[in-house]
């Protein structure tokens, strides 16, 4: 039940990650110049991280709402075997996203989409479900990024298009203070959790422990109210590891994070900390096994 005592190799799917270079013909959309984000990031900068447990894979979530832009990435991705997938970026209000999202899914290190939580408020059009389905046609992901509200928003999504694979990023973006969690982000973690095509992605952790300004604390207990309703929500197979670097720096640095979440799945058993790390990861994504990775 502790890390320590877990197999001496252990296979880590880092799950959010984000690539780009300023540097790049036209720039970027994101970060913005000024930011501390603002440089290139690549995976070797990846790979040159302090680890608390090196990180054996990756899949990189696209930010840029540039369609290009997930073309440039599969390149990054071509001769690259650590990218084991992309989680791209479009919009499924686009006329043309059918023709984008099927283009795209012809490379298999396109893994899905990723989307705002705004676009599940309400009444969700017809149009918008549709694409949603066709996601499910082609065997993509769906990313969800929102606020608390955003888990329980996907219970009805889940509801409408049961055949797509849903992962709730950041586990909702709920501010981590060390005590008991708000109810309505619990309601909507146990809401999308009762649905078996929902995921939960255990990334932002200190970005939502450091809201307050400073570092967020590096005691894995700090985050044990929300890490206990999410565990107990989804169980060992449905979480997933994920650092969202590099924007987690800010708040903490990567082994730090990376122990937190390492420590807190090591501590439910062996089966689960290896689900988490990466097997959860295959089921949600599907994401490629490269030659040369390991």
């Amino acid at each position: 039940g502790s890390l320590s005592a877990a197999e001496p190799f252990l296979d880590i799917i880092d799950c959010h990650t984000h690539f780009y270079d300023p540097s790049r013909p036209g720039g970027v959309p994101w970060p913005g110049k000024g930011s501390s984000l603002y440089r290139t990031v690549l995976p070797r900068h990846l790979r040159e991280q302090k680890t608390y447990r090196k990180v054996t894979g990756t899949v990189i979530v696209e930010a840029s709402p540039l369609v290009g832009d997930n073309d440039w990435l599969l390149g990054l991705a071509k001769d690259d075997p650590f990218i084991v997938g992309i989680v791209g970026n479009l919009n499924p209000d686009d006329p043309m996203f059918a023709n984008h999202a099927r283009r795209l899914a012809r490379n298999a290190l396109f893994r899905g989409i990723r989307i705002n939580s705004g676009l599940l408020k309400g009444d969700i059009p017809k149009e918008r479900i549709a694409a949603f389905r066709l996601l499910a046609e082609l065997d993509l992901a769906l990313d969800v990024n929102g606020g608390p509200e955003t888990p329980g928003l996907l219970a009805g999504l889940a509801r409408a298009v049961p055949g797509l694979r849903i992962v709730l990023n950041h586990i909702g973006n709920v501010e981590v203070t060390g005590k008991t969690p708000s109810a309505e982000w619990v309601a909507g973690i146990r809401s999308a959790a009762e649905k078996p095509n929902v995921w939960c992605k255990v990334s932002a952790l200190v970005e939502g422990a450091a809201r307050r300004g400073g570092k967020a604390p590096a005691d894995p207990m700090f985050y044990k109210p929300c890490l206990d309703t999410v565990w107990t929500a989804f169980g060992a197979k449905r979480l997933i590891y994920g650092s969202n670097w590099p924007v987690c720096e800010a708040a903490a640095d990567y082994g730090v994070m990376q122990k937190i979440s390492l420590e807190d799945a090591a501590s439910r058993g062996t089966a689960a900390l290896a689900g988490f790390c990466s097997l959860n990861a295959k089921d949600a994504y599907k994401w490629i096994e490269r030659p040369g990775r390991l």
